[in-house]
């Protein structure tokens, strides 16, 4: 594997980082603590100069946890030692994390609807409402793509999208800046509609992970209580901004609404399953049966049944799992370790008021993101604020939950640049829009986003966070 200039400085960046703490004697910090600061430094580098695939890097961190960090490790199984260390199950089972479960359960129904034109024929009758004006057209498309990527990746509810849209495309006048709303208008709306439940987006994985490490359960339906309104408030203002953006020239869209749903047996088994499982999924807090339990239906069944075939199973985005699972895993030894509370204590927080941290860790959120995976960002992000809770020294207007989400939701609203999320890059690729249109849009998506955000924290989540 060849790596370009940026991916070496990465490599020596996480080996060194890895290294040094070694030889360090940083004050306040356990022997433990200096063994999770290089993992941390190296999982940093590696994340975001990605000399190894993400993915590979989350797995690095989990081995590398169980080799120095575990009690059947190489360095801490003295007993009298000041690190009672976690045994190795402490890491590794984060690979069979109920987040995990809960985010595999969303990859094979998306699967499924995707092998019976369950979301083709969806969105093809979400779509028909909207009439032929383009204003509604591009509306229309949004709503379907928001709707979609709440329940289904982000990805793949982009790609599948764009095949709507080129022809629509191809059909406008070369110089209608229609064409660019429309190509802005998927993956802008996926990356929002996303942040709508909890199998969104991998971002509300890390959230729902740490919070859960803490003994704090969002159910799947409070989640949407909590991030619909502001999900739909965002697809407005994207809406409207595109609008004003790029004018279209044209006063009627066509759209083919042929088509029909998948009458087959197998067809009919994934409804049901989809229907159920949404069903209970958004009821989770009147029947009490854990979203994860919950995930496990589709999973079940659709295998028994034979509506999911190991070949679908083996296209399942697993990586992204092992991604979820790295990041858990070293929020554990950030906290074993006296590593989170050591980098807590050494910031003066209690001269920040509480707006004041959820801005910045908004902002850093957004700004990281736009660079950064998301689901990185948040991975970075979040152990911090869990040792702020924890620790105690942000004060007692310090709200986990809130600050958990506000760096989820913050970290999906980037979508500035191309390497941003995978929808924009889709995105670019249909030549459709150019980086400084994309940019343009993204950034005042993210400044609105961070602001809406931050009010929604203030002044909404509050009422049922309190």
């Amino acid at each position: 594997m060849k790596l370009n200039t940026t991916q070496r400085i990465g490599l020596l960046a996480g080996v060194f980082g890895l290294i040094v703490p070694f030889f360090l004697n940083i004050a306040g910090l356990s022997e433990a603590g200096h063994v999770a600061l290089g993992i941390f430094f190296l999982a940093a580098a590696f994340w975001m100069f990605e000399p190894f695939p993400i993915y590979a890097t989350s797995v690095l961190v989990i081995f590398l946890q169980v080799l120095l960090l575990s009690k059947e490790g190489l360095i801490f199984t003295s007993s009298d030692s000041s690190y009672s260390p976690d045994s190795y199950t402490a890491f590794i089972g984060t690979l069979a994390n109920p987040i995990i479960i809960l985010f595999l359960g969303g990859f094979v129904l998306a699967e499924a609807a995707v092998k019976y034109n369950l979301d083709k024929n969806l969105t093809r009758i979400l779509l028909k409402p909207f009439g032929s004006k383009p204003k509604f057209i591009l509306l229309g498309l949004m709503v379907v793509t928001g709707i979609l990527s709440a329940f289904m990746s982000n990805t793949a509810t982009t790609a599948m999208m764009m095949t709507v849209i080129l022809p629509i495309v191809a059909r406008l006048e070369n110089n209608d800046p229609l064409k660019i709303g429309l190509a802005l208008s998927i993956p802008f709306a996926a990356n929002i509609g996303g942040i709508a439940t909890p199998i969104g987006t991998p971002p509300n994985a890390v959230v729902i992970g740490a919070l859960s490490q803490q003994g704090i359960n969002i159910p799947f339906g409070e989640w949407m209580i909590l991030a619909t309104p502001l999900v739909l408030v965002a697809l407005f203002f994207v809406w409207i901004l595109l609008l004003g953006m790029f004018k279209p020239k044209t006063d009627s869209v066509q759209i083919d609404m042929s088509g029909s749903f998948n009458t087959t047996k197998n067809a009919w088994l994934l409804y049901i399953a989809f229907g159920l499982t949404v069903l209970f999924w958004i009821t989770e807090s009147f029947h009490g049966i854990k979203s994860a339990i919950i995930a496990l239906i589709p999973v079940v069944f659709l295998t028994l049944t034979g509506v999911v075939t190991k070949e679908d199973i083996r296209k399942l985005p697993w990586e992204v799992l092992w991604l979820v699972a790295g990041g858990i895993s070293l929020g554990i030894s950030m906290k074993s370790t006296g590593l989170a509370e050591w980098i807590v204590g050494s910031i003066e927080w209690n001269t920040f008021g509480s707006i004041t941290l959820l801005v910045v860790f908004s902002g850093v959120a957004i700004l990281m993101s736009n660079f950064l995976s998301n689901t990185v960002t948040a991975t970075l992000l979040i152990p911090l604020a869990v040792s702020l809770a924890t620790s105690g020294v942000a004060g007692e207007g310090f709200n986990l939950i809130i600050v958990s989400l506000v760096i989820g939701m913050s970290a999906s609203m980037a979508m500035m640049l191309p390497i941003s999320t995978p929808p924009n890059a889709i995105a670019m690729s249909t030549g459709a829009i150019e980086t400084k249109q994309m940019a343009k849009a993204g950034i005042s998506v993210g400044i609105f986003g961070l602001v809406l955000v931050i009010l929604y924290a203030i002044f909404y989540w509050p009422l049922f966070l309190n």
